[in-house]
């Protein structure tokens, strides 16, 4: 199966997006769609054996949209990258086949493709073989030229020509360049409908209340066409589009309620009728301005991909034979070395080779104090560099880097679903049909029952109520308030808005949060799980206390100890041997190793059989404790880890090691407690230490003595006691218990965020960040079932108002744009929420 996300136009509202996905998913070959009209994309899975992307694109073209692959995963050739450049300078199919031509003789180029109607040349070459600077010399050569790039354009794809040196940038970058076109050609009919209304409306006043204008009827028809139907034109093509598909959605609605009366008003010319001109001018230019508006909040609320796009570099200076060069970071090279002077950002992840330096990592992490680097430090591309100057290894390019990763699942938060969304994703695909139905039904029962509907006409008396017209002109003015102030849109933008909002804000804070779902559940979850080590301390364990027996020294007894434990890749044998270091002592060479799961080591040291780990494996071994029970105790009791060490089968001593807890653990575990949640700890420790840590932190459910492949069994016991789980781990060795638990928290720092693992990744190790992903989630499921709230409830009070024929159409027009701005504004409330 692959993954490919498309960027869908023409889409006008929620019932557009839901009968495109129901077209997707029937669609032979697609496994899963899903369409987001808030950030008008598509998702979907599919079989390439059944179905290209081709003919994905066709079917979204059947459906009566316009659709561009902007980011696809699986299958292909790391090294095969695609790349599209605008051209300048071609006039005519000879220049655009001539440059083809070029660009196919090149080395390293598989395929090109020039479009003279666009301008544009889309390439797909070979990394290893030739680059972008090297396609664009290409042009330059051929007597054509390469237009510059907006910032935050997309530049090359790549991995089977989709997503490649900048992938997951791409996508996102896709979304900023056509964004402000949007707004751009929203502003424009918003204000030609507005002018041409606005003149209507100042006529209509003059006319009735100052002197009649002769001709005002024509003059009114002919200012009120450009203002239906030349700013209107996508309203009512995405009408047409969706009569084509044979069904109904926001367009419908506009149109019926703006070009029909307009339409009709032409009877005027031959019978003495009341006219619809200023009503069908107003509505259309009402629905513009709501559409504005709406694109414009729309923007606001996917300010996070955007920000995150422009901390990206562009440039990169490379060290090569001692000389420096200056390219795009596009064709970096895992394994350059790059020079950062100081106020410069670092061009891409890698590790510093040279020099020391503090770095701004706020963007990444959240954390505002610059952290210290120096030789073998991890960096992260696009954080700023501080005073010092460093030389650094590339070591994650284009799609691999932290960046990278981090847009990508902002992107798949934005476009995923909330499981609240589901019923009302059914409700929109049957609303606007029902509103029509409503509409006839409103119209019906006026002319059928009228003077029921003017007695309460007459009983409310609205401002704009002339109850002196035909019967037939009311019934009329009250259906078509009927489907102007109905707003499925409101429905579509309540669950996408808010998840734009609050990703993105996540993200800004160093919490990735992966789908929708994680929120919703989190809200739910009764009891919060830690792993210990690394998570609620700081991993790397200390030897606080050396208890030698049977007449052994502390040089011998840590000689045998560390020298077992330096073969261990486990965190405590590494503190033996920092301490054995410490004492100046050599370690001997170890043979015969063997590690025993959740006990701990054996092996031969300087000739001597040597036992280092807990009581459970001494006692295995026949190796006598009489005597040592009590110091272990007292050792446990403050929270430390006993090792013992036997040599040739007698007991030389005991090791004491501790962890630190980590300073915010305490604030952190409180807070969640207040919040209504339980804290377990999930550990290896023997219970006795176990519960001696736990009681320093304030954790309420101890599970001790667990070996690594018991947490995930540790996890159900706790999910059929407590209900929803969340499990906080470093999501690497704690991967599968992630997974098992209803919502993986995985904790790292810098780019060691293990994504797949988790639904929530906090970029920081500082505990605090959990907190605040729970708030985070919390406040984010709160807006969007307010959104609901105020969706429902319009439309609810609205649509029967209208049917009543309290409500003038012109007044409708106006609260049907407001009720979808309402939904994005309030999502954008969300970034006053305290995390």
């Amino acid at each position: 199966m692959k993954k490919i996300t498309l960027k869908i136009d023409d889409m006008s509202c929620a019932s557009c997006a839901m009968g495109l996905e129901k077209g997707l998913q029937e669609t032979d070959g697609v496994e899963s769609a899903s369409v987001n009209f808030a950030v008008e994309k598509a998702y979907l899975q599919y079989d390439p054996d059944v179905i290209s992307k081709e003919g994905i694109l066709q079917r979204v073209i059947d459906a009566g949209y316009r659709g561009e692959v902007v980011d696809e995963e699986g299958g292909g050739d790391e090294d095969v990258i695609n790349l599209s450049l605008k051209i300048e300078g071609m006039h005519c199919a000879s220049c655009a086949q001539g440059l083809e031509a070029t660009f196919n003789n090149e080395p390293g180029v598989l395929s090109a493709n020039v479009n003279l109607a666009t301008e544009k040349a889309t390439l797909k070459y070979e990394r290893s073989k030739t680059s972008r600077k090297a396609l664009e010399d290409l042009v330059v050569s051929a007597g054509y030229s390469v237009a510059k790039e907006k910032a935050g354009t997309p530049r090359a794809a790549g991995k089977d020509g989709e997503g490649g040196e900048n992938d997951s940038p791409s996508v996102g970058e896709e979304g900023v360049e056509a964004e402000e076109p949007a707004v751009v050609k929203a502003a424009r009919r918003m204000w030609i409908a507005a002018f041409f209304a606005g003149i209507i409306m100042v006529l209509m006043m003059i006319n009735m209340f100052v002197a009649p204008i002769p001709g005002y009827f024509t003059i009114s028809v002919i200012l009120a066409f450009p203002a239906i139907f030349i700013a209107g034109r996508e309203t009512h093509m995405g009408t047409l589009r969706a009569l084509k598909r044979g069904s109904a959605n926001m367009d419908t609605l506009v149109t019926l309620g703006s070009a029909l009366p307009y339409i009709l008003s032409f009877l005027k010319f031959w019978f003495p009728l009341t006219t619809f001109v200023e009503m069908a001018a107003s509505i259309m230019a009402l629905h513009l301005v709501g559409r504005f508006l709406e694109t414009k909040a729309k923007g606001r609320a996917s300010q996070a991909i955007k920000k995150l796009l422009a901390m990206e570099a562009k440039t990169a200076r490379v060290i090569e034979d001692g000389q420096e060069r200056e390219i795009p970071v596009d064709e970096l090279q895992p394994g350059q070395v790059m020079l950062v002077r100081p106020g410069e950002k670092i061009p891409t992840d890698g590790m510093v080779v040279s020099g020391s330096s503090s770095v701004d990592e706020s963007m990444a992490t959240g954390e505002s104090m610059p952290v210290e680097k120096k030789e073998n430090d991890e960096v992260i591309g696009a954080t700023i560099n501080g005073r010092g100057a460093l030389q650094v290894k590339a070591t994650k390019v284009g799609k691999d880097t932290f960046l990278a990763q981090v847009i990508r699942l902002v992107e798949e938060a934005q476009g995923s679903k909330v499981p609240i969304q589901e019923f009302a994703d059914r409700v929109t695909g049957y609303f606007v049909p029902a509103v029509l139905l409503i509409a006839l039904g409103s119209f019906i029962s006026w002319l059928v029952f009228p003077e029921f509907h003017r007695a309460i006409v007459e009983a409310v008396n609205p401002p704009w109520a002339n109850l002196s017209v035909p019967g037939l002109t009311l019934a009329f003015m009250a259906a078509t308030a009927v489907l102007v102030i109905s707003c499925p849109c409101a429905l579509g933008l309540a669950t996408p808005t808010a998840l734009m909002v609050g990703s993105g804000m996540g993200a800004e804070r160093g919490i990735l949060i992966r789908s929708g779902e994680a929120i919703q559940t989190m809200k739910d979850v009764r009891l919060v799980a830690f792993d210990k080590t690394g998570t609620l301390t700081r991993g790397k364990p200390k030897v606080t206390d050396i208890v030698t027996l049977n007449g052994y020294g502390e040089e011998d007894l840590m000689g045998y100890a560390a020298g077992i434990e330096a073969v261990s890749e486990h965190p405590l044998g590494a503190s033996l041997v920092e301490k054995a270091n410490q004492m100046g002592l050599t370690l001997a060479e170890v043979s015969g190793f063997n590690s025993i799961t959740g006990q701990g080591v054996e092996g031969t040291v300087r000739g001597k059989a040597v036992l280092a780990g807990s009581k459970r494996l001494m006692t295995e071994k026949g190796v006598q404790l009489d005597g040592v029970f009590s110091e272990i105790e007292k050792l446990e009791g403050e929270g430390k880890t006993a090792i013992l060490v036997a040599v040739e089968g007698e007991l030389a001593g005991v090791v004491a090691v501790a962890d630190t807890i980590k300073d915010e653990a305490v604030q952190a575990v409180a807070e969640l407690e207040k919040m209504g949640m339980k804290t377990a700890m999930i550990t290896g420790d023997n219970k006795v230490t176990a519960e001696a840590i736990a009681a320093q932190i304030g954790i309420s459910r101890v599970v001790a003595e667990v070996l690594p492949e018991g947490k995930v069994d540790e996890v159900r016991r706790l999910q059929d006691e407590y209900g929803l789980v969340a499990m906080v781990g470093d999501g690497i060795n704690d991967a599968p218990a992630l997974k098992q638990a209803n919502v993986g928290i995985a904790i790292g720092t810098g780019t060691d965020v293990a994504i797949e693992a988790s639904d929530i990744t906090l970029v920081r190790g500082n505990l605090q960040s959990v907190v605040s992903a729970v708030r985070l989630s919390r406040a984010t499921f709160q807006k969007i079932r307010q959104n609901y709230f105020w969706a429902w409830f319009y439309n609810a009070v609205a649509i029967p108002v209208a049917f009543l024929g309290l409500l003038h159409p012109i007044i409708g027009a106006g609260a049907m744009a407001l009720s979808s701005l309402n939904v994005v504004l309030n999502s954008l409330r969300l970034k006053r929420a305290e995390l």
